[in-house]
């Protein structure tokens, strides 16, 4: 990290605490901008200028902890669960300075891949003070069990036989994980954005002693009929492949026709209006739109082209199915008597962070996270790039994680 923009990073975390208002104000802060941090944050090619990406290079590297015979929330038994992770920084005497950080839809176990400004020595993810662990979820393709995993049962992969999978599954194998296999006595805090924050209020019903704080970004208490139709017809595009073939595809000629379109549909929920306006406009491919070019690409249907073809090669469909299903299992009232009694329940300080742009998770839902859940506080971020705001606005996420995690050492 350049040390200018460390410095950046600790002026803006001064500026939030000179202005900072009283819990549960809708409290807007800095600019939208393009920062080192932003730039730096993924792999580009020509096709992404017009707009970043929030992914950097993804893979499934990591440990790996093993559970047997893996009680699902729906009573089905997994005879085998390996959840793949990675730690950064050292666990202290008292096992109680561990950070876990939750990864959204499609990212991985590699903290450093998708919030890496955010990770190291001075930083709000301080590795001189804190045991960093990030796992991947339940389902997934990145090295913990999903459906491109192998049946113990048949030695064949589970593909489309995997079982459905809720938010709940995943959080309990990373408990586990952080209980049984890190030894982790007590955390103080668990942060994410997207599915990463619906894992955040789970994380929070295993009790203040555990789980001591939470941030949840950009998320709701439960999936709503918006996101779940979003995830749906999302879900459709991989089914009307010819391909698919009920899940049971090749894997050396997968529906990647329905994946890509799946990844744009996507793509457009996570921006806004004025993001993609503002990026291309009536820009066409080669150039500004003309009598004589109205045959040319516009320059936002070859990014959502492009954007389609790169994810294939990093995400599986089947797990992608999943995935989406887990995001729509999400509802911290189911069994605890609704959604306002469950979360009245939790006690732990908690900092809820909203996108003031967002059309996927609007603001609403944060602000009635904050309004059941007692001791929050809840920002809200200005952005013009939507929903995937918690990724690339590392700067404002940065300042108001440091500061909430220093109030609470």
């Amino acid at each position: 990290m350049l040390p200018s923009t460390l410095r950046r990073l600790q002026n803006i975390s001064k500026t939030f605490n000179n202005n900072s208002n009283n819990n549960h104000h809708r409290h807007p802060i800095g600019k939208s901008t393009t920062t080192f941090l932003q730039r730096n944050f993924s792999s580009s090619t020509k096709e992404d200028e017009g707009m970043q990406d929030e992914y950097g290079d993804m893979d499934d590297s990591g440990e790996t902890f093993t559970r047997t015979n893996f009680k699902l929330e729906s009573g089905k038994v997994l005879d085998e669960v390996n959840v793949r992770y990675k730690t950064w920084g050292t666990l202290n005497e008292n096992a109680d300075n561990a950070i876990v950080v939750c990864h959204a839809l499609t990212g991985n176990a590699a903290l450093d891949s998708w919030w890496g400004g955010l990770l190291g020595p001075d930083l709000p993810f301080d590795t001189n003070k804190y045991f960093v662990v990030c796992a991947n979820v339940l389902g997934s393709c990145y090295g913990t069990t999903g459906p491109t995993s192998i049946n113990p049962t048949t030695n064949n992969e589970y593909a489309s036989d995997f079982p459905h999978i809720t938010v709940r599954d995943s959080v309990k194998a990373h408990q586990e994980l952080l209980k049984d296999g890190l030894n982790v006595k007590s955390i103080k805090s668990v942060i994410g954005g997207s599915m990463g924050g619906m894992q955040v209020l789970e994380w929070m019903f295993y009790g203040s002693d555990f789980v001591r704080t939470g941030i949840p970004i950009a998320c709701g208490g439960h999936h709503h009929a918006w996101q779940i139709a979003i995830s749906e017809s999302q879900r459709q595009a991989i089914y009307a492949d010819p391909k698919y073939l009920s899940g049971k595809y090749s894997k050396n000629d997968p529906p990647h026709g329905g994946l890509a379109v799946a990844r744009q549909i996507a793509m457009i929920s996570y921006r806004t209006h004025a993001a993609y306006e503002n990026k291309f406009g009536r820009e066409r491919a080669d150039g500004k739109e003309s009598s004589d070019k109205l045959d040319a690409l516009f320059s936002v249907e070859g990014y959502l082209h492009h954007q389609g073809q790169k994810f294939l090669t990093r995400f599986d469909p089947n797990s992608y199915i999943t995935c989406t299903q887990l995001m729509d299992s999400h509802d911290v009232g189911r069994g605890r008597g609704g959604e306002e009694m469950a979360l009245n329940q939790l006690n732990q300080p908690s900092l809820i962070i909203g996108i003031d742009s967002d059309a996927l998770y609007p603001i609403i839902e944060q602000e009635n996270l904050a309004k059941n859940i007692k001791n929050s506080e809840l920002h809200i971020l200005r952005s013009d790039e939507g929903h995937d705001g918690f990724l690339l606005e590392q700067v404002q996420i940065a300042a108001l994680i440091e500061q909430f995690l220093n109030k609470y050492d």
